[in-house]
């Protein structure tokens, strides 16, 4: 039997970004396509949107206004186009009114890598936030999702209200910026092959076909 060609992942992303909730579902349905001819291993990396963001957060609308200097009425535009290519993908947008710091989140999702968990993890956190409107800073937030996808909970409970692993989060952070990442959500694949923003289903596939098939010739 030949064995499958192996492509190594590297999602990199953050939890407020609604587009990485996108990519995320897109990136998922595509692995679904290619399994059983291409064998994967995804690793969820840290990259922050608002690293200088208090605990409290921010409203919403005034903080996206102020970064990009968008309207209201602007602001509403992009969440109908964001709803829309998340339906298409399975994902189902809510009413959020607030904008969160996610360096807890990034903790619970190094911790969960090491044990094998990151991936649900993070689908749980992204639903939490983008769906529901949850703090995926809080501690009480982190604690009950952690221990839905099978974490341990009075693990997690002691890593959400310390700060264990922020130093971790911090080179890996510092890693992608170094390595020219601005945006995300950004897709590495074999450390080499770069795909940037949400891409469809069909758009991954075809990426993670190609590299294989690159990968393999090689």
């Amino acid at each position: 039997m030949i064995p499958m060609q192996h492509l190594d992942i590297s999602f990199v992303s953050d939890v407020a970004c609604p587009w990485c909730a996108i990519g995320l579902a897109s990136l998922q349905q595509a692995l679904g396509r290619v399994k059983g001819e291409i064998d994967t291993t995804v690793h969820v990396e840290p990259f922050e949107l608002n690293p200088d963001m208090g605990p409290e957060g921010s409203d919403l609308v005034s903080y996206i206004s102020r970064k990009y200097r968008r309207t209201p009425e602007q602001i509403a535009q992009v969440q109908a186009m964001i709803r829309e290519r998340g339906a298409e993908v399975g994902f189902t947008f809510g009413p959020r009114k607030h904008v969160w710091n996610t360096l807890n989140a990034h903790r619970m999702l190094h911790w969960a890598g090491l044990e094998g968990r990151a991936v649900p993890l993070k689908s749980a956190l992204l639903q939490a936030y983008h769906g529901e409107g949850r703090n995926p800073g809080d501690p009480r937030v982190l604690e009950e999702l952690a221990g839905e996808v099978g974490l341990d909970r009075a693990r997690a409970k002691a890593i959400a209200e310390g700060n264990e692993y922020e130093s971790d989060v911090r080179a890996r952070e510092r890693h992608w910026l170094e390595m020219g990442v601005s945006g995300v959500p950004f897709v590495v694949v074999d450390g080499k092959y770069a795909i940037e923003g949400a891409q469809t289903p069909e758009a991954y596939e075809r990426a993670l076909r190609q590299i294989a098939k690159e990968s393999k010739a090689a």
